[in-house]
């Protein structure tokens, strides 16, 4: 089985309890933008075990602690945009939401919920054009950019006395 996640297919692996790496990664990264507190450390322990039996539990879904095709539907299908860090490799609900974002700014890109490489360099030239850090990751800053809401001008301090409709001077 494969020790990483591949940005250019759409299936993912199964994922059973006490393997680790990159697909690990992904699963706990979904399970935390999904409310579970759990530690994003590549490590299918027991913490994780038991995150992916309630979820699986809560979509109505087989409890067997095993992340097969259903289980990563359900952990993909309604992941709000902006409550993780997006970066290549990432698969989602979210990532196309950020592709769609992508295509009303201009950029080419396919609205296929994987964030491929294609996805990275539209990422990155928007962080150029947005004068933003050129990370090819989608954090919340990059999220505000995106939905056109940028950073709010902050207003200069005015001297007290301008302002006031009193004279200062005796």
């Amino acid at each position: 089985m494969d020790a990483e996640i591949s940005s250019d297919r759409t299936e993912l692996p199964n994922v059973y309890p006490w393997e680790q790496g990159n697909k690990v990664i992904e699963l706990q990264t979904l399970l935390r933008s999904h409310g579970f507190d759990l530690r994003v450390d590549g490590d299918f322990g027991s913490r994780t075990e038991t995150a992916v039996q309630s979820f699986q539990h809560r979509h109505g879904l087989r409890v067997d602690g095993v992340v097969g095709k259903l289980t990563w539907a359900a952990l993909m299908a309604d992941v709000q945009p902006g409550t993780r860090l997006l970066k290549l490799g990432s698969v989602g609900a979210d990532v196309s939401e950020l592709q769609g974002l992508l295509l009303v700014h201009g950029f080419q890109v396919c609205r296929n919920q994987i964030y491929d490489a294609a996805t990275e360099a539209a990422v990155r030239e928007f962080q150029h054009r947005s004068k933003l850090r050129e990370t090819g990751r989608v954090d919340d800053t990059t999220w505000t950019f995106l939905r056109g809401r940028g950073l709010s001008a902050v207003p200069r301090k005015q001297n007290r006395w301008l302002r006031s409709s009193r004279k200062w001077w005796g």
